[in-house]
């Protein structure tokens, strides 16, 4: 038995439904699933033990010793990236006097803002989906926002400081990568090279047949409108989910370069930030 973790965004939940609900040949592997969201998942793999796990890439650069990451199933691409957004009109020279909300210490989010924005202190680290509701509040004054709230945070008033994923765009000049599937090195080869095969199956699958995944995709949206999780997928699937391919591998390389640069692979694990005020609510984030 594989034993398999994900988060239950709409792009996880859509390229995993031909694996867990045996559309697709398994090689006579099977699969035991649970679900997180990707904050847990990316501890998940910091302490080991699973087999097959989502992760943000982040993360992946720092247990890349134990895991290797499969070709197919990674979240990367252009105009997908997290965007800082907050209620009144900062500007980043604001910044390193404000407290910021962050969606996971571990999350690819919390790297590309510690490089855009070295000298901000002060952060709350909470689940993504609150970090609208922090701003408007006033609890915090700036927040990175994933996922389905770039959909929605301009018609709750909110302006947009600096997005992350252009920031990157034109850092590097490579699609961002934001979270890949990776397989427990333990494993052996034989197992992680069908692990590879079923992996791109399932992508495949998830192209060539859209609608079959939409049961499963809705069951864990939770409240999420449905033309919002339709965005999500065609977002944060694409051409680099089905293989990473040689753009997809330059810009992995080009994170863990920038990474090391600038010390953020030297801390622990990620668990020490050099600024004070910085605390963890205990809670997770979606898919970056």
């Amino acid at each position: 038995m594989i034993s398999l973790a994900i988060s239950p965004c709409p792009n996880d939940t859509h390229v995993f439904d031909a694996i867990i609900h045996n559309r697709i040949d398994l090689e006579g592997l099977k699969f035991g699933y649970q679900l997180h969201d990707v904050e847990t998942l990316n501890k998940m793999a910091l302490a080991g033990g699973i087999d097959m796990i989502k992760v943000s890439f982040f993360t992946y650069l720092l247990v890349q010793q134990n895991f290797i990451l499969l070709d197919s199933g990674s979240a990367m691409g252009y105009g997908n990236g997290p965007l800082l957004i907050s209620r009144k009109d900062y500007t980043l020279e604001d910044l390193p006097r404000l407290t910021v909300a962050i969606p996971g210490r571990y999350t690819t989010a919390h790297m590309l803002f510690r490089i855009a924005a070295p000298d901000v202190k002060k952060k709350e680290f909470m689940m993504f989906s609150d970090i609208e509701d922090a701003v408007l509040s006033g609890k915090v004054d700036a927040g990175v926002i994933i996922h389905e709230n770039r959909f929605t945070y301009e018609q709750k008033g909110l302006k947009k400081i600096l997005d992350l994923g252009k920031y990157w765009e034109e850092l590097t000049g490579s699609p961002i990568p934001l979270g890949g599937i990776l397989a427990r090195k333990g494993l052996g080869y034989n197992i992680i090279n069908k692990l590879n095969r079923i992996m791109f199956r399932s992508v495949e699958n998830s192209f060539k047949h859209p609608e079959v995944a939409l049961p499963f995709v809705r069951a864990h949206a939770q409240e999420m409108d449905e033309e919002v999780m339709k965005k999500h997928i065609r977002l944060y699937v694409n051409e680099n989910t089905l293989s990473l391919g040689t753009g997809g591998k330059v810009a992995l390389a080009k994170l863990q370069r920038i990474a090391r640069e600038k010390g953020l692979l030297n801390t622990g694990h990620g668990t020490r930030d050099t600024g004070r005020g910085t605390r963890d609510t205990g809670r997770g984030t979606g898919d970056v």
